[in-house]
């Protein structure tokens, strides 16, 4: 008897091969993955609060006050006070991350390349899509308290 494939596990192997694959391709850098997502972040939005930065990667923030410290020992990251409330750091980026923003673009788009081969364009927009979909009607419903209370018996 053979299954289909389940969904959920099949994006969460892409996704995991997707991020292995933009690893190897960047492993030379020195840089972790969380390092590459934090340089992701301040490339679209330079001046984050730190704990903005923190919900938007989703790890604690003493972890990313961890992270954002070997950053700015390494020269790719600058902290700053806020102007509006001194207790507040916001991140920005330095002169020696922005030509690895664009060794990250660049493996990006490879790892993409290699990711959609075979798909046409109108596939790969469809496919993008219906991820947007899906993550929207996940957004919503983790906004919602759950509501199953269906007992599980062990």
């Amino acid at each position: 008897m053979s299954t289909s494939p389940n969904i959920s596990f099949v994006l969460h192997d892409v996704a995991r091969l997707l991020r292995k694959r933009f690893e190897q391709r960047s492993r030379a850098f020195g840089l972790t993955r969380a390092q590459w997502q934090v340089l992701s972040y301040l490339s679209r939005q330079e001046g984050i609060h730190q704990n903005k930065l923190a919900d938007l990667i989703e790890i604690m923030p003493i972890t990313l006050a961890r992270l954002l410290d070997k950053m700015e020992a390494g020269g790719f990251i600058e902290r700053r006070p806020d102007p509006a409330d001194r207790r507040v750091w916001l991140i920005y980026l330095t002169p020696k991350a922005h030509p690895l923003i664009e060794v990250m673009r660049s493996n990006g788009q490879k790892t993409r390349g290699e990711a959609f081969a075979g798909l046409s364009a109108d596939a790969q927009q469809q496919l993008l899509q219906t991820l947007c979909l899906i993550k929207s009607n996940l957004l919503e419903a983790c906004a919602q308290p759950a509501v199953d209370r269906e007992k599980v018996h062990v």
